[in-house]
């Protein structure tokens, strides 16, 4: 057996974006990993490649499930769409008509399209709190609810990477009465992926390598610390309990094709799962400049990621998300193109990871 098995299949005329997925392998240190291509509604390329497992004992096969940390960001707020129409005034409702603990601290204004950008000044909790409160998904929900905001919200956008979950579950919650991953669920009942992964599927889980160094999130403002460098900024990720909750900003558990799959709708004008109107709402640009916490310029619409740094491929117009450690996923509406990438060996690179970068190239350079 060679030192990285590959399967899967590329539909003719992308074989080199398998030889750019063996490339990772050779180049990278790649332990284990997936990729995914849909164009115009069609599952054209799926490679599957390396370990599942540390050991190099099990192959990556179809069916693992790893965690794709941030990139859950974008298929929360796809279905999270989908409960917003609902309201009169979409996404312009305050978070507070929904949720009234939401109003504490001054944050009575707080709409959800705000709260959805990054808009809401709560990237993390400044104050020590028991980082046990981040996997009592209800319980941190509440708390954050009754944080003062760390800037005027609507001022600036700051990302805020695990708080983002909580509060779009809570607003998911509360107006239709059931989980966030319940919802999904119900609209991509045929996808394996999962907000909230029941024990029975922990089996098919790849072991998850942590990077090698810390991210470099330039000079440590008060926001940046709350958001990742505080000791309680995180749960910790990995165990049963983490798996299982509904995180929607960082647990989402799925394969490259079902990312992909999900992600499609991005690129096919919501595919006929959200009405155009609302669609349109959750992809256009709220906020663009400065991030109070990430250290480089960003651009989102209502949770989704624009392409502000060309690191989802040419089309500024392409919409995504980058997870925790390297996992992407990048859809381009001109094109009606989907790439999903997803991995075990997690790097420190906060947005664009490098592996992920290099495959979009090589399907866009095929095409």
């Amino acid at each position: 057996m060679t030192d990285f098995p590959i399967s899967g299949f590329t539909a003719p005329g992308l074989e080199s974006v398998r030889d750019a997925f063996e490339a990772n392998f050779n180049e990278t240190d790649e332990l284990g990993a997936g990729f995914a291509v849909y164009h115009r509604g069609e599952l054209v390329a799926s490679l599957l490649g390396g370990w599942a497992d540390r050991q190099k004992t099990t192959p990556w096969g179809a069916d693992t499930l790893v965690p794709v940390y941030s990139t859950t960001k974008g298929i929360a707020a796809f279905v999270l769409a989908s409960l917003v129409d609902t309201l009169p005034d979409g996404y312009e409702t305050p978070v507070a008509t929904v949720w009234p603990e939401f109003a504490a601290n001054g944050k009575e204004a707080v709409t959800i399209g705000q709260a959805l950008s990054h808009q809401a000044g709560l990237p993390g909790f400044p104050e020590e709190i028991d980082p046990e409160l981040w996997l009592d998904a209800p319980a941190c929900a509440a708390a954050i609810a009754e944080l003062a905001p760390m800037w005027p919200p609507g001022t600036a956008h700051g990302y805020h990477p695990l708080t983002w979950g909580y509060i779009a579950g809570e607003i998911a919650r509360r107006i239709s009465g059931e989980t966030l991953g319940t919802t999904l669920k119900s609209m991509f009942s045929d996808v394996d992926f999962h907000i909230g992964l029941p024990a029975s599927e922990h089996d098919r889980c790849a072991d998850i390598k942590r990077p090698n160094a810390l991210a470099d999130l330039g000079e440590l403002n008060d926001y940046r610390k709350a958001a990742f460098v505080y000791k309680w900024s995180a749960p910790n990720r990995g165990g049963a309990i983490w798996r299982e909750i509904e995180i929607p900003s960082a647990n989402g558990h799925g394969t490259a094709e079902s990312v992909g799959a999900i992600y499609h709708h991005y690129a096919r004008s919501g595919g006929g799962k959200l009405r155009a109107g609302i669609f349109e709402d959750l992809i256009r640009p709220r906020t663009h400049g400065p991030d109070l916490v990430l250290p480089l310029e960003t651009s989102f619409g209502a949770g989704i990621m624009l392409n502000t740094h060309g690191l989802f491929g040419p089309n500024p117009a392409t919409l995504g998300h980058s997870g925790w450690g390297g996992s992407m996923a990048v859809s381009d509406p001109d094109a009606e193109l989907t790439c999903a990438y997803v991995m075990n060996r997690q790097s420190n690179v906060l947005v664009g990871d490098p592996r992920a970068v290099r495959l979009v190239e090589a399907v866009y350079a095929a095409l």
